[in-house]
């Protein structure tokens, strides 16, 4: 995230929040805080945070209790981050080595497990039995996203269903909680939180079609990964399934696996690149983000809503 779309204010408080973070890893076991500090650096476009700061300015806006929800959002987050990383047996995140490849997957698990457990203390600084309702619901649903991913490696016959529903639970669903429990925890009104939360819903499915969509177009240096990575893990997204509607392109996507080569990546790239499946995957991006603004149209008319509004596009337009 650009932290040029915020105000001073929400910067100084963003700052707030990162230091917040760095506490919220301590541990008195030296490996747990070398794994845990190892995830922080690997920095992060921080999202979720930022959509609790702007959206708790419909309510009563007080830093010290608002942080603690963007802190335990955010550690979720990284949580999931580090079980994703297990299951894709990935080597790298954010282009710096991942925690299961430093250490191993048992390491990795335990400290993901660490990380999640100190997200719900954090949560028991907020006072509200809806906004533990939400967060619970999320949990889980993020837990049932995490086997949902391990279900779907190389299926090549799943459908758009089954990816939207996957991306609602990997991403999706975390940005659209952020939204609304930033504004449950700052006493906004129903309406205001349960628009938001379709606001974040949007955004965060938006937001995940174009990383599936980068994950083709961008670079090594601007990923932090291998381009192509994704599918060669046997995440099958957006773009793959539009470019699996070419039978000539077809055969080829079938054959990837953990094993094939980069020489043998860069030609599947390039030929869904060239098979339109990349625009066709944009404009799916575009509808959600249209849906987003137009939920956004209906909150009230405060400076928060006009950052909210050029997140969005920034978001859509992003190039890495």
């Amino acid at each position: 995230m650009k932290l040029t779309l915020l105000s001073s204010t929400l910067k100084a408080d963003f700052d707030i929040i990162e230091k917040e973070m760095e506490l919220a890893i301590q541990s008195e076991m030296g490996l747990l805080q070398k794994a845990s500090v190892q995830l922080l650096k690997a920095g992060g476009k921080r999202i979720r945070p930022v959509f609790v700061l702007l959206s708790a300015k419909f309510g009563t806006y007080n830093i010290q209790s608002i942080k603690n929800t963007a802190v335990a959002l955010e550690l979720i987050h990284m949580a999931s981050l580090v079980h994703d990383d297990v299951i894709d047996d990935a080597q790298l995140r954010r282009g710096q080595p991942t925690i299961n490849y430093i250490w191993d997957e048992r390491i990795a698990m335990y400290t993901g497990d660490y990380i999640l457990a100190r997200s719900l203390e954090y949560m028991t600084n907020i006072h509200n039995a809806l906004a533990h309702q939400i967060l619970s619901n999320a949990i889980i649903e993020v837990c049932m996203g995490e086997i949902d991913q391990i279900k779907d490696k190389y299926r090549f016959n799943q459908n758009l269903r089954d990816y939207f529903r996957r991306i609602k639970r990997k991403t999706a669903l975390l940005i659209a909680v952020s939204c609304q429990l930033g504004a449950v925890s700052a006493g906004a009104d129903e309406k205001i939180h349960r628009k938001l939360y379709k606001f974040g819903y949007f955004i965060g499915m938006s937001y995940q079609i174009i990383d599936d969509i980068l994950d083709f177009t961008g670079s090594e240096k601007e990923l932090g990964k291998p381009a192509g990575e994704d599918l060669r893990q046997g995440n099958i997204t957006l773009p793959v399934l539009y470019a699996m509607k070419n039978e000539t392109l077809r055969p080829s996507i079938l054959k990837v696996n953990e094993h094939t080569t980069n020489e043998e990546m860069v030609d599947i790239i390039s030929a869904i690149k060239n098979s339109g499946a990349i625009e066709k995957a944009y404009s799916v991006s575009r509808m959600y983000l249209k849906k987003a603004i137009t939920v956004l149209d209906e909150l009230p008319p405060i400076k928060a809503k006009k950052i909210l509004r050029d997140i969005a596009f920034y978001i859509g337009k992003r190039k890495y």
